[in-house]
């Protein structure tokens, strides 16, 4: 990149990279950065995101050989055309560090040329002292086959101090695509209730969260994540959540027999036991755990008699009770001294009782996958392996851009997880006390 130079309209330096590499020295699939810029305006942002298009060549050597070694068309004129950037989405990466940018930045690269989006990385820093921008904007290509065009994809990113770093969407909304759909992906901990936070999600339509890495028990967080669906209109993905779904894969399977599907009706007692390290269970993040039970409340159509609340001695866990018609149903999380990370799922167990039948499920899970085992009335039935591994984040990103529309299991077990904790959504119904 040649720096020290300014390009049209901006402020900073910008080249296009890489403009005649040929596909023998390309792997297919991979990335490529093909455009550098950097500048300190939004407006300077602007230019450098026109000048990608118009500097950015449309036509490439094609792998045939025909093509002169300085990269220009042989005889033949055999070349490729190279696309034009392709978006399917606004995708805005708010980040408390630049590690944190830099490894969400490494997840949206092997996304590029399955899901193109324009990217913004915005990460505020140095709130005092006077107004600051620093911008790098870059495009991405990926040439998926030898036949097939480019496709490419942008990446800004945005780091502000000052005056600036506290208006982030004033940031972010000028370097929208419109008309394309706008997520907001906070891999820390989201400051939820921040005005220059709810500003940024007025003009969101979904938030993707990860609450396994919050602070404390995670559950206020939890509850104010609850709320944001119905204040702001959007629709919420969180990673914890989707980590689970071989867990929930699981259970469900436990049940198709025909001999104890029955046994849903009545089902008596709910634990989830999980990790709790250095003897400080209390600052466990809670949230995955309490998603397990949130979800097979909300399934089964159960409602919160009584609020979960902390135990009285450190490692007492939580307790409360949900009530499955006039059935009453004991429900608990109970921490373990584990060397896995606090807050990992280690177990749920589902009991139930049927006339004078008693069934015990077991649901344990490891790397590889998870494991069944089920008692009925103290005799076990064969145990059931289900070899679905832990996935990547890369793989629930991409989850979440293709699931389109709000789903109604997440937004459900996230209501219910909130009555749970007694802190229940207004206006909503789901984990409501039952009338008397």
């Amino acid at each position: 990149m040649a720096e020290g130079t300014s390009g049209p309209g901006g402020d900073g330096a910008g080249a296009m990279l890489d403009g005649l590499v040929s596909d023998e020295e390309r792997r297919l699939g991979e990335p490529m950065l093909r455009w550098s810029s950097r500048t300190h305006s939004i407006a300077g942002v602007q230019a450098e995101l026109e000048r990608i298009w118009s500097s950015i060549s449309l036509t490439t050597p094609a792998a045939d050989g025909d093509g002169t070694a300085d990269g220009t068309p042989g005889a033949s004129g055999a070349e490729r055309r190279v696309a034009a950037r392709s978006s399917v989405m606004n995708l805005v990466i708010v980040a408390g560090r630049g590690e944190t940018g830099e490894r969400a930045a490494a997840v949206v690269h092997g996304l590029t040329g399955r899901h193109p989006s324009r990217t913004i990385i915005v990460t505020p820093a140095d709130p005092d002292g006077p107004s600051w921008l620093d911008a790098q904007v870059q495009a991405h290509c990926v040439l998926p086959s030898k036949d097939s065009p480019e496709t490419c994809a942008e990446l800004i990113y945005l780091t502000a101090g000052g005056e600036s770093g506290q208006h982030l969407a004033g940031l972010v909304a000028p370097l929208l695509v419109h008309d394309l759909p706008v997520t907001v992906w906070w891999p820390g901990e989201p400051r939820l209730e921040s005005r220059p936070v709810r500003e940024l999600l007025d003009m969101a339509d979904r938030l993707i969260v990860d609450g396994a890495g919050w602070s404390g028990d995670g559950l206020e967080r939890l509850a104010q994540l609850a709320r944001m669906a119905g204040e702001h209109g959007l629709e919420i993905a969180d990673f914890a959540m989707l980590r689970q779904s071989r867990w929930r894969e699981a259970i469900a399977s436990s049940f198709d027999l025909p001999r104890l599907m029955p046994f849903l009706g009545h089902i008596t007692a709910l634990t989830v036991h999980y990790s709790a390290r250095d003897g400080t269970p209390r600052a466990t993040d809670v949230v995955k755990p309490i998603y397990h039970l949130a979800w097979l409340a909300s399934r089964l159509g159960m409602v919160v008699a009584e609020p979960m609340t902390a135990g009285s001695e450190p490692w007492g866990g939580y307790r409360g009770v949900l009530r499955s018609g006039r059935r009453r149903v004991e429900v608990e999380l109970h921490p373990l001294e584990s060397p896995q990370a606090g807050g990992t799922t280690l177990e749920v167990a589902i009991d139930a009782r049927r006339g004078s039948e008693r069934l015990a499920v077991r649901v344990t899970g490891h790397a590889d996958g998870i494991t069944v085992e089920t008692l009925l009335d103290g005799r076990p039935m064969p145990d059931r392996q289900y070899l679905v591994p832990r996935r990547r984040e890369a793989d629930l990103l991409a989850e979440t851009i293709e699931d389109a529309g709000a789903h109604p299991i997440t937004i459900e077990a996230l209501e219910m997880a909130a009555a749970l904790v007694g802190r229940p959504v207004p206006g909503r119904h789901i984990g409501a006390r039952a009338a008397a």
